[in-house]
C-alpha cells in the first residue's frame, strides 16, 4: 500500500484527495479541497473516482482499508498516514 505523510500531502497541488469519513465528521473540518465520499458509500460511487488520488480519514485506518480495496480494483490510491488529525496537529489549514 502506498502511503504519504501530511507534509507530503501539503506539498502536492495536483492530486485529488478523497475523504472517506462520515459526512458529519467531514463537516466538522477537512483538508481544503477534499471530496467527501464516506467509506460505506465508496463501492457505489467508484465511477466518481479519478485514476490517481490520495485518501484520508480521521487517523488513517479507514483510508488504509479503502486504499487496499481500491488497489485490488486497479486504482492508483495513496493513504495519508495519520489522517485529518495529523493534518490539524501539524497546523495546516482546515475548511468547515
Amino acid at each position: 500500500m502506498q502511503e504519504i505523510t501530511v507534509a507530503d500531502l501539503s506539498a502536492q497541488q495536483d492530486k485529488p484527495l478523497i475523504d472517506v469519513r462520515e459526512e458529519w465528521e467531514y463537516a466538522e473540518g477537512h483538508v481544503p479541497g477534499a471530496i467527501n465520499i464516506p467509506l460505506g458509500d465508496l463501492g457505489g460511487r467508484l465511477d466518481e473516482l479519478p485514476a490517481e488520488f490520495n485518501v484520508i480519514c480521521k487517523l488513517g485506518g479507514r483510508s488504509a482499508q479503502a486504499v487496499n480495496a481500491l488497489d485490488q480494483r486497479g486504482y492508483d490510491a495513496t493513504n495519508v498516514a495519520g489522517g485529518t488529525d495529523a493534518w490539524i496537529q501539524a497546523g495546516y489549514e482546515v475548511e468547515k
